[in-house]
């Protein structure tokens, strides 16, 4: 009782007042206690009691389990235990579980009308396609909040895509050819002549209007297509780790020496120019 009175000052009112004397009422007993009804599950009130207990004597529960985080703060709402929903609020935009269900993750928290991990959610949403497939939860969000999502999913692949086109990003960090020289086959250093990967031919990934190695095209092509789906930085570090086994397993010398250095730096830039370009874009919802 004591716990529960601190944890919240509804239970806290509840217990200040006055009880009935024997006799005097109907109110059910067990253990000469007053049974008060609920209308939470078992589970439910096992999960948000237990956060009621001091966490200096014993550990939280977890909320991985995505279903038990919607009914527990539910609960906490109803209860007035603060601490507790924004204990819910911290699960919710827990990375781990963001990376894995991140759809899952805002249909809770767009019911619970939570903005910042709506948000972020929303966000994290940007690794996956940009048509979901069905989660346990979509019940959880109307058509509109969807559309909402859906939205917000296509306008940052349209801003994205603009890095694929203008190459100013790139060639501003480098310098020059010079600046990247693993990417060209064709440079006045012996170090990189005699490459055995070849030249790209397409013509739109030609950093300087030069040629780059064929495996950096094959590259450039892959994520011009992923993401169209999924703009996010980690899309082109996927792709670019992809990259840097296959020209590793390709054997060239020359390429195999420097992949994984450059592929970093680069997948990586690309990576913070494409957070700078959806940073600026909206979720459109009110809240």
């Amino acid at each position: 009782m004591l716990f529960l009175s601190l944890a919240s000052p509804l239970f806290e009112t509840l217990f200040s007042l006055p009880q009935a004397s024997d006799g005097a009422s109907d109110q059910e007993e067990k253990d000469g206690l007053a049974v008060i009804a609920v209308s939470e599950d078992s589970k439910t009130l096992d999960s948000f009691l237990r956060f009621c207990y001091p966490s200096t004597l014993a550990e939280d529960p977890s909320l991985d389990n995505l279903t038990e985080a919607l009914s527990v703060l539910t609960a906490a709402r109803k209860y007035s235990l603060d601490l507790i929903e924004r204990k819910v609020c911290q699960a919710l935009a827990n990375p781990k579980v963001l990376e894995t269900e991140p759809l899952r993750c805002f249909a809770i928290a767009r019911n619970a009308r939570l903005k910042h991990e709506t948000i972020t959610a929303a966000r994290y949403n940007l690794r996956q396609p940009l048509i979901p497939t069905l989660f346990a939860e979509i019940d959880l969000i109307t058509a509109t909040d969807l559309l909402a999502l859906l939205t917000y999913h296509k306008k940052c692949a349209i801003a994205v895509q603009a890095l694929m086109k203008d190459f100013k990003w790139m060639t501003d960090h480098y310098g020059s050819l010079n600046g990247c020289g693993w990417l060209f086959g064709r440079i006045d250093n012996p170090r990189y002549n005699n490459y055995c990967c070849g030249e790209g031919t397409d013509n739109r990934f030609f950093p300087w209007d030069n040629a780059p190695l064929a495996w950096w095209t094959t590259y450039m092509q892959e994520i011009y297509e992923l993401l169209r789906d999924s703009p996010s930085g980690d899309t082109v570090r996927a792709a670019a780790d992809r990259t840097i086994q296959k020209v590793r397993s390709a054997s060239c010398a020359a390429c195999s020496g420097r992949v994984k250095e450059a592929m970093t730096e680069f997948s990586n830039l690309l990576a913070l120019k494409i957070e700078e370009a959806v940073t600026p874009i909206e979720l459109e919802m009110n809240f």
